[in-house]
């Protein structure tokens, strides 16, 4: 069986062709500079796709959805219903879901037929309890706005600590994890038993760590401080806490961590900073989350910076074994979120098969 997944983002979709039966990769590939005379919409760009694929007997299609709200606390069939609930959720994702909605519409009027499936980055963080993701403010606020943590990288959060299970030859529900999404955008969460207890990002992506060009954590009282004297509006405000913050401002160079190193090992005096910013607020985390949990079996690292910066895993190692004690293992395994998407697709497409 053929599983499609797609991938849109503000200016390009990706996409990945899967043998679901074997669990094997037949194509992948990217269409970029989405809005530019080169591909003018979504649309254009999964036509592309499609005719790339030919005729391939594709038998559902997966879309990465960022943000399911609280309502999505699975991977959903799309439905008419589904998809209005989608578009309601637009405002809290405005650069991520309006995309992933653009591209379902294009698939369900060029794939007409083929069943299309959800799978949320939001959804394996909804079993946090009310003390972890509520904010100290006014109770009616959250009642009224859902203003609350909703986590992000659910799917790769999900994937690595499942994989983090066999490679560790115990049962998932008897292991305490902390799981290290670490690219351009960071996020970690606390696994607890299979289930996700805590993580770091929050209403939004940009909460938690320091990221590419995130700020993470900050105090709200400081944003107010600097819109006021700098006289920011709100789109710029977001602006510079989303794209001008993070690795790249504190070392006025590049959000990329490759550069960041080779900068550092030339005496870059900010760029030897940011990474040691990036590392204490992990460790930070690590140790939050060991005491959450009340202990802990492994360290997991993945996504850009996780998988390919193994004296970056050593460094957090050397500086958190004394803490966490030494049976603490540190792992690095690579995440396969486009996978785990084509298995949700093709079990619930069975499964509305089979009821039918």
């Amino acid at each position: 069986m053929l599983i499609l997944v797609i991938n849109c983002g503000s200016s390009s979709a990706k996409y990945q062709l899967f043998d679901i039966s074997r669990r094997k990769l037949l194509a992948k590939g990217a269409i970029e500079r989405i809005g530019s005379p080169v591909c003018q919409n979504h649309y254009i760009a999964i036509e592309r796709i499609v005719k790339t694929l030919g005729s391939a007997a594709i038998a559902g299609i997966g879309h990465r959805v960022v943000h399911g709200q609280e309502e999505f606390k699975e991977s959903a069939l799309i439905t008419p219903k589904v998809l209005r609930s989608l578009e309601k959720s637009s405002e809290l994702a405005p650069l991520h879901n309006p995309p992933s909605i653009a591209g379902i519409k294009a698939c369900a009027d060029l794939l007409k037929e083929i069943p299309q499936v959800a799978v949320f980055d939001t959804s394996f963080h909804h079993t946090l309890p009310p003390r972890a993701f509520l904010y100290g403010l006014p109770y009616g606020l959250y009642a009224k706005y859902r203003i609350r943590r909703y986590g992000f990288h659910g799917t790769s959060h999900r994937f690595v600590a499942n994989k983090a299970a066999g490679c560790l030859k115990r049962p998932l529900k008897r292991l305490k994890l902390i799981t290290c999404h670490l690219g351009n955008g960071c996020s970690m969460t606390a696994v607890m038993g299979g289930k996700s207890i805590d993580t770091s990002m929050g209403f939004t992506p940009l909460e938690g760590l320091v990221m590419g060009t995130r700020s993470g954590d900050i105090d709200a009282a400081a944003v107010l401080y600097l819109m006021k004297k700098e006289r920011l509006s709100i789109n710029k405000m977001n602006d510079l806490l989303n794209k001008r913050s993070g690795l790249l401002g504190i070392s006025g160079l590049s959000n990329d961590m490759r550069d960041l190193r080779r900068a550092a090992s030339k005496g870059d005096r900010r760029a030897r900073l940011a990474i040691d910013i990036f590392v204490y607020r992990i460790k930070k985390y690590i140790g939050a989350y060991h005491a959450a949990m009340a202990g802990l079996d492994a360290v997991i690292f993945t996504a850009g910076i996780g998988e390919n910066h193994p004296w970056l895993v050593k460094r957090i190692e050397r500086g958190m074994g004394a803490v966490v004690g030494k049976k603490v293992k540190f792992l690095v395994i690579p995440t396969n979120e486009e996978l785990l998407i084509a298995e949700d697709t093709y079990k619930i497409i069975n499964k509305e098969t089979s009821n039918q």
